[in-house]
């Protein structure tokens, strides 16, 4: 049992993994803050072009619903 306790410590891989995800957020986060201009305008385009697509195949825009 002992063994197997000092095996488990000693394994490296998890923290491997640990730190390759904590390094791909840490990247993505700078990222986004570095490119947050295009991102947004890129975003409301798409958006934009989503609620054009979706009223116009739903034959207008949404309406209210009464009740």
């Amino acid at each position: 049992m002992k063994a197997s306790i000092r095996t488990f410590l000693a394994e490296e891989d998890g923290v491997t993994a640990l730190e390759y995800g904590i390094l791909a957020a840490v990247i993505a986060g700078v990222l986004v803050v570095a490119a947050r201009t295009g991102l947004s305008d890129m975003f409301d385009t798409l958006f934009s072009k989503l609620k054009t697509l979706v009223e116009s195949a739903s034959g207008g825009a949404p309406s209210t619903p009464t009740t």
